[in-house]
């Protein structure tokens, strides 16, 4: 070992202490149990998994319509990733919106350029009647709680007919 040094002169080497853990039986056995409790709960799940749902998509206004028509605001991949943040940017062009009943605020353009209703219950909703077998599914295996159903009644009902 070398000789530890500063600006007043050398000093002595270093003891040589030997590095013992006092009561090493005790602390890994203590170690072990708290590993242990700790993990517990995920034991009973080690190894499974839970397959992804499939949305039901046999709502009867979906059924009366063309197999050509059979589209949705925008391709499925984009409307599983982006659902949320379109919905979200709706309520924004819609609700917060100095202009409420400006036709381009209210209408949404897809991009093969067909126009539909910026509206969860009047658009969405039309063709997904079936909210818990369409929407509860894939929350509920997401774990998220969306806020939309504090104003969208869960009924079917527009919100039209129902004021």
């Amino acid at each position: 070992m070398a000789d530890y040094k500063n600006e007043f002169g050398v000093f002595a080497e270093r003891p040589k202490v030997p590095k013992k853990i006092y009561d090493a039986k005790y602390v890994i056995a203590g170690l072990i149990v708290f590993f242990a409790l700790a993990t517990f709960t995920l034991w009973p799940n080690l190894g499974k998994t839970i397959p992804a749902p499939q949305p039901k998509l046999d709502t009867p206004v979906i059924q009366k319509l063309a197999a050509a028509d059979r589209k949705c605001v925008l391709p499925t991949p984009e409307m599983r990733s982006t659902h949320m943040q379109m919905l979200v940017d709706w309520r924004e062009n819609v609700v917060r919106s100095k202009e409420k009943g400006a036709p381009g605020v209210r209408e949404f353009v897809t991009p093969d350029g067909k126009k539909y209703l910026a509206s969860l219950t009047n658009t969405c909703m039309n063709c997904h009647s079936n909210k818990a077998e369409f929407c509860d599914t894939c929350h509920n295996y997401a774990a998220v709680t969306p806020n939309c159903w504090g104003c969208h009644l869960e009924t079917g009902k527009k919100l039209a007919e129902a004021k």
